[in-house]
């Protein structure tokens, strides 16, 4: 059985990748799952320079879902060379450093840093963050803006390049366009969904931000939708993503077209549960007659 799959040059043992926020820097889930047996772990979001993050309450839990409001909080690239990257070479999986920044040189300053980094397999960029220079309007959402951002990382990034997206790109199908011709190896699609929660007793936001983000099982079928719109506008790779909690979930995205699928929200409830996964996609295809996942991707038009 052939369970690999490629993200550009990107070569992946099997499609299962931990998400970034949900696994740390790799080492906390070690007494939970064999890291070795995911195809890629995706590092949480790092920047230049230490972050705090939002203040608190940062996590609240909904009928199907999480909000979090973490706000990128992390210990900062030399720390993290410090503190993990020695660990991470111990480590045989795929490694994808997910990456943001306040302002385009943030940006072009730790995707230089990852790059140089033989244990980072590849570089994800986060580019719903604000851009404290154009008045913490998101990346995402100033067409422009995003693309000379992905333009000038993409002149200082070797490795394996991916972009992560959300609902709030502007001008989808002229960016995808755009990444196309710039070079980018693969997206990963989705992040969170913009959403309010307001606690009644104490008759305020919940939040100190007001809105926070919103994944977990509630955003599956907006997720799905977006992966699907994707998949039909450009030729890149994509990591589907948004609450995947068993098997069946990661088949779907497969079948739409995702060439792989990254687990989240279900980290925060079974920390184990990627191992669930991985064999589930195997049985699968020998039930269905097929030995490689190719056979598998994008059967679902």
């Amino acid at each position: 059985m052939n369970l690999e799959t490629r993200l550009g040059p990107l070569v992946l043992q099997n499609p299962v990748i931990l998400a970034s926020g949900t696994c740390g820097y790799g080492r906390e889930m070690v007494p939970f799952l064999d890291l070795d047996r995911v195809g890629a772990i995706t590092l949480k979001g790092l920047s230049v320079m230490p972050w705090e993050g939002n203040p608190p309450p940062r996590i609240h839990e909904t009928a199907a879902g999480v909000m979090n409001s973490i706000g990128l909080e992390n210990k900062g690239f030399h720390r993290f060379v410090q503190d993990d990257l020695s660990w991470l070479e111990t480590v045989h999986t795929r490694v994808i450093a997910n990456v943001w920044g306040r302002t385009e040189e943030e940006y072009i300053g730790i995707a230089r840093l990852m790059d140089r980094l033989e244990r980072i397999d590849a570089v994800e960029v986060n580019v719903s963050c604000p851009n404290v220079e154009k008045g913490g309007e998101s990346f995402a959402t100033n067409c422009r803006v995003l693309h000379q951002l992905i333009g000038a990382i993409r002149r200082v990034v070797q490795k394996t390049l991916l972009v992560k997206i959300g609902p709030t790109v502007a001008e989808l199908e002229k960016t995808l366009k755009f990444m196309e011709r710039e070079g980018v190896d693969g997206l990963s699609v989705t992040n969170t969904f913009p959403a309010l929660a307001v606690d009644s007793e104490r008759q305020c936001l919940v939040f100190e931000r007001k809105v926070a983000g919103l994944s977990g099982p509630a955003i599956k079928p907006l997720a799905l939708k977006l992966v699907y719109d994707v998949r039909h506008l450009t030729h890149l790779p994509i990591i589907g993503m948004g609450g995947i909690m068993k098997t069946e979930d990661a088949l779907e995205f497969l079948l739409i077209g995702a060439s792989a699928i990254a687990v989240g929200t279900a980290n925060l409830v079974d920390p184990a549960v990627a191992l669930e996964i991985v064999p589930g996609i195997e049985s699968y295809l020998v039930a269905h007659g097929m030995n490689r996942l190719d056979d598998l991707i994008g059967k679902v038009r």
